[in-house]
């Protein structure tokens, strides 16, 4: 069983649907309930994921044996700075080296754009992913934004 992390559109049927996964969990944990269709839909209406292609970004997809699992996005901020957004590993492949092959490729895509440092926002129930981030080198740093969602901030410089 085997990885492979590589660029694909945004908009593509598996990123639409990945985008899609990540955006109901991410919602259903902060609500304590499932996510609607029509909140899923509402929550990705103008998300700002036009910016995830060259040269202000990129989009990745992650594939477990030809099977779309995983995704990640990187925003280009300023000529030295991008954000990492929309990491995610469906459940059934979590645990299998993914999250951490995605973040390698995402990184690589970033000095490939010629950023210098990738940061984050993320809240406090999402662990697994600040658990992932501390384990691939991405440090807490003062808050570098206000967003609604955001209560952990993390950076790393490449």
């Amino acid at each position: 069983m085997t990885w492979n992390v590589t660029p694909e559109r945004y908009d593509t049927p598996e990123s639409t649907a990945l985008r899609r996964d990540y955006y109901d969990e991410v919602a259903g944990r902060y609500w304590g309930r499932p996510a609607t269709t029509r909140e899923i839909d509402e929550g990705l209406t103008d998300d700002g994921a036009e910016r995830l292609v060259p040269p202000t970004g990129e989009f990745r997809v992650g594939r477990y044996d030809g099977t779309a699992a995983a995704c990640a996005g990187l925003r280009v901020m300023d000529p030295d700075t991008a954000e990492l957004t929309r990491v995610y590993v469906r459940p059934a492949f979590r645990g299998t080296g993914g999250g951490a092959l995605l973040l390698a490729a995402t990184e690589t895509a970033a000095r490939e754009l010629g950023v210098k440092r990738v940061r984050l926002d993320t809240r406090s129930d999402l662990v697994e992913a600040r658990a992932l981030y501390a384990r691939h080198g991405y440090v807490e740093v003062p808050a570098f934004n206000r967003g609604p969602y955001a209560e952990h901030w993390f950076a790393k410089s490449l």
